[in-house]
């Protein structure tokens, strides 16, 4: 399993190229694509065709107990050193670090999530 990020969904909903969009294609075709609930809110704010029929073929990772203050720790972690991080981006990589996939991800302010968090980037 693997997931995704908000900003490359769109990438790859709009047609654009980039390795974050191959990534999602090949995901897709292995049906191995994972939507981390808050991406799907964020998506949400421009609903497309294109949009529906992800949101009806790719499972979502599933919210954990306790998930909420896992995000709010999360976030504090990264905050208290000065790092960027927002409110998606703790909510978004946490769902992955929960599930333990690799997070899709053109945003580089993720790389935090990863070098403090313990959240997986795809390669």
């Amino acid at each position: 399993m693997i997931g995704a990020d908000t900003s490359s969904l769109i990438a790859y909903l709009a047609g654009e190229r980039g390795a974050d969009v191959h990534q999602i294609g090949e995901a897709m075709a292995a049906d191995e694509l994972r939507l981390p609930p808050p991406t799907v809110t964020e998506l949400l704010s421009k609903p497309s065709a294109q949009l529906d029929y992800l949101l009806h073929t790719v499972p979502l990772l599933d919210v954990t107990p306790g998930f909420w203050v896992r995000a709010g720790k999360t976030r504090g972690l990264l905050r208290a050193k000065g790092l960027k991080a927002a409110l998606a981006d703790s909510l978004i990589a946490q769902c992955c670090i929960d599930a333990d996939v690799a997070l899709i991800a053109r945003d580089g302010d993720y790389r935090h999530f990863a070098k403090w968090c313990g959240l997986k980037l795809a390669e």
